[in-house]
C-alpha cells in the first residue's frame, strides 16, 4: 500500500476503535455485536476518501477522522441491514459469517440501528469541525443514507432481483443511490473538513466522487464473476445465483471494463484539472481501480 495511504488507514482504525462504545452499558451484547463488524476489517475505502480528500485539499488529516468514521459506521450499518435474511441472506461477510448469523437476527438489526445513530453523534460532537460543517455533513448524510439514496437503491435492488428486464439507465440510477452516493458524501466530507464548502472544489469533487463510486460497483460486479470466496472474503456468484442484475450480465464483461476504466479516466481528469494528480486522493482512485476484493 501506498505510504500516505497506510498512514491514513492505520490513523483510522485506530479512531475507528476510540469511537466504538466500551463504556458499562445494559445490552453488553450489543456492543460485542458492534465491535465483531468493525473488528472484521475492510477495504475502508469510503473513510479513506474523505480523509485523503480533504489532506490532498491541505487540511490536516485529525479534523477529517471524526467525519470519516462516521461514513464507516453508516456503510457498516447498511452492511449488517444488506445481509440480513430479508434482503441479500447472505452468510459471509469479510471473510467471517454475517451478524446475524455470529449472534442472532434480532441483534443483527438492533446493532445496524446503533451503528447509524452513532454515525450522527460522531459528527454532531466533532470538537475539531465548526457548527457550519456539522450541520452540513449532517443534512449530506441523511440525504445519502435516506429515502432518495442508499434505502431507495436498495428497496429497488430487491424489488428487481430476479427480472430480466432491467435497462442500463435504471441499473445506474439503482447504483448511484444505493452505493454511488455514500462515495459522493466521502468525498464531500473531505472537501467540507478543508474549508471548501460550496465552492469550485466542492462541485467538481462531487461529481468526481459519483464517478468513483459507480466505477466501484462495476468493478465490484466483474469481482463476483471472476474473483473467489477467498479473495473477496464473501461468496462468490453470488449476485447471479440471487438473480440480480449486474454490470457483467447486462452489458458483458468486456464492456464492464471498460465502463469502469472510462469512470476512472474521468475522475482522474478532475483531478488534473484541480492539480491534484499526484495527491494520495489520487493514489485511492487507483486503488479502488485496480483490487482483487
Amino acid at each position: 500500500m501506498i505510504p500516505a495511504l497506510s498512514d491514513d488507514i492505520n490513523a483510522l482504525e485506530d479512531f475507528l476503535q476510540q469511537a466504538l462504545p466500551y463504556e458499562p452499558s445494559i445490552a453488553p451484547h450489543l456492543l460485542e455485536a458492534m465491535r465483531y463488524v468493525v473488528g472484521g476489517g475492510g477495504k475502508r475505502l469510503r473513510p479513506a476518501l474523505v480523509v485523503a480528500t480533504a489532506t490532498s485539499l491541505g487540511a490536516d488529516r485529525d479534523i477529517a477522522l471524526a467525519p470519516a468514521a462516521a461514513v464507516e459506521f453508516l456503510h457498516s450499518y447498511s452492511l449488517v441491514h444488506d445481509d440480513l435474511p430479508a434482503m441479500d441472506d447472505d452468510a459471509l461477510r469479510r471473510g467471517r459469517p454475517t451478524c446475524h448469523l455470529a449472534f442472532d437476527e434480532a441483534t443483527a438489526i438492533l446493532v445496524g440501528d446503533a451503528f447509524q445513530a452513532l454515525a450522527f453523534e460522531l459528527i454532531a460532537s466533532a470538537p475539531q469541525l465548526d457548527e457550519a460543517s456539522r450541520l452540513q455533513m449532517t443534512a449530506l448524510l441523511a440525504d445519502a443514507a435516506g429515502w432518495r439514496n442508499m434505502v431507495a437503491g436498495q428497496a429497488l435492488d430487491i424489488k428487481e432481483t430476479g427480472k430480466q428486464d432491467l435497462d442500463i439507465e435504471t441499473l445506474n440510477g439503482l447504483h448511484a443511490a444505493k452505493t454511488g452516493a455514500l462515495f459522493r458524501t466521502s468525498v464531500q466530507f473531505g472537501c467540507i473538513a478543508a474549508g471548501h464548502r460550496d465552492d469550485d472544489s466542492f462541485v467538481s469533487l462531487s461529481r468526481f466522487g459519483d464517478a468513483i463510486g459507480l466505477a466501484y460497483q462495476i468493478t465490484d460486479d466483474i469481482l463476483d464473476v471472476v474473483g473467489t470466496t477467498d479473495s473477496l472474503g464473501k461468496p462468490a456468484g453470488s449476485d447471479a445465483r440471487q438473480k440480480k442484475t449486474t454490470y457483467p450480465a447486462l452489458i458483458g464483461l468486456d464492456e464492464s471494463r471498460r465502463a469502469a476504466y472510462r469512470l476512472y479516466e474521468e475522475s482522474m481528469d478532475t483531478l488534473s484539472h484541480l492539480k491534484l494528480a499526484e495527491s494520495s486522493l489520487a493514489s485511492l482512485v487507483e486503488k479502488i481501480i485496480d483490487r482483487s476484493h
